[in-house]
């Protein structure tokens, strides 16, 4: 493994522990895809630090376990901006 594929393995772990932000987040703010967040931190972080990789697969769990409100949050604030906007148009 390349060693700057292991330092930012490392930085995103830490990072993740820090802020508990989620994959898709982290992904953007590193400029890479989630599949490669996912990889490195499922995976590569094992083998690098198996006990930074314990925090991490608590944070990661976590959000695994709240996923499905997260959908259901964004569902119904999407539909709230819908009314809100066919409202507004209506009292145009």
């Amino acid at each position: 493994m390349h060693d700057y594929i292991k330092e930012r393995t490392i930085r995103m772990a830490r990072y993740v522990v820090e802020t508990r932000k989620t994959v898709r987040v982290i992904a953007k703010e590193f400029g890479v895809s989630k599949s490669t967040v996912h990889k490195d931190l499922t995976e590569r972080l094992e083998t690098i630090n198996p006990e930074l990789a314990e925090e991490v697969k608590f944070v990661l769990d976590y959000h695994k376990s709240i996923r499905h409100l997260r959908g259901g949050e964004a569902t119904r604030t999407k539909y709230e901006n819908d009314r809100k906007s066919i409202e507004t148009e209506l009292t145009l």
